[in-house]
């Protein structure tokens, strides 16, 4: 049966509808940021610094004497920007593949598409998190290594969890965990983590959510560089600005082809950077 305008302008919305939806569900790091709408392409921020102020020598902020003048804390703040990013995808259906093929190339390719622009989304967001922590530690020694024994991946955690409350953060306040697949498959086959529940809670899987551990929320993804894990304080950390989000296009040449396209704009601000902690593996 002949395709009709209405017909074709159905689908078209429907493009939309499966490639958004699908994508919402592969984003994984972007749930670790504050996501804020943007309208300039380059953004300035401004890191405040962290360190605790203090009244400096001779000034101390305890023990100050009757009628003496209060001594001086001066907050500072270094500006930074970054320039938005467009991570783009589009796939080109014939016809003839479109109306005959054993295999539906439209779905199969709305998702593969779809699943290219939120990985590179995620990559970049976990890349900057990453260059920017103020913090690191490494494992005692590998989650993989020959000697079960060795491995202590709680204690890992725990130290990257302790560097961040130095900081005066709160790891406990919408805290996350970044694993690739390969070191959440070494963490959940611990024995300390499989044997005491206190340190493994189950939840429900979304985004890559596969449940908690010291209190953190699990996320994994192929984005996390495998060997490296990472704790951070979600919302906090980091902002994505958004100057569009992901959107949809469906070209039509009639008889000739099917142009699926899809686009995002934004940029990543990582702009507490006491509040990532990177994990490096030591080598086994």
């Amino acid at each position: 049966m002949a395709d009709t305008t209405g017909m074709a302008d159905l689908r078209a919305e429907n493009v939309s509808r499966v490639v958004t939806g699908f994508a919402l569900q592969e984003y994984r790091m972007k749930q670790v940021c504050m996501i804020q709408s943007s309208n300039a392409w380059k953004e300035t921020y401004q890191k405040e610094t962290a360190a605790d102020l203090t009244g400096g020598a001779g000034s101390a902020v305890k023990g100050v004497p009757r009628l003496a003048n209060f001594p001086y804390g001066e907050v500072s703040w270094t500006e930074a920007s970054t320039r938005h990013l467009k991570h783009a995808m589009e796939g080109v259906i014939s016809w003839e593949d479109a109306k005959t093929n054993e295999i539906d190339v439209i779905a199969r390719t709305l998702l593969r598409i779809a699943r290219a622009v939120a990985k590179s989304v995620d990559g970049e967001i976990y890349s900057q998190l990453s260059s920017n922590a103020n913090n690191t530690t490494a494992t005692e020694a590998a989650w993989d290594d020959t000697t079960v024994a060795n491995r202590n991946p709680i204690q890992d955690i725990l130290n990257a969890i302790e560097l961040i409350s130095i900081d005066n953060y709160n790891p406990y306040r919408n805290g996350f965990l970044l694993l690739s697949p390969k070191d959440f498959s070494h963490l959940m086959g611990n024995a300390s983590v499989r044997n005491a529940g206190q340190f493994w809670t189950k939840n429900v899987t979304k985004n890559g959510r596969v449940g908690q551990i010291l209190g953190l929320n699990i996320v994994v993804s192929n984005s996390v560089t495998a060997d490296q894990a990472m704790v951070v304080i979600g919302k906090e950390a980091a902002t994505w600005k958004s100057a569009s989000p992901l959107k949809v296009h469906t070209i039509e040449d009639p008889g000739v082809k099917y142009t699926i396209r899809a686009w995002e704009v934004g940029t990543i601000q990582v702009k507490n950077v006491d509040a990532v902690c990177t994990i490096t593996n030591t080598a086994a």
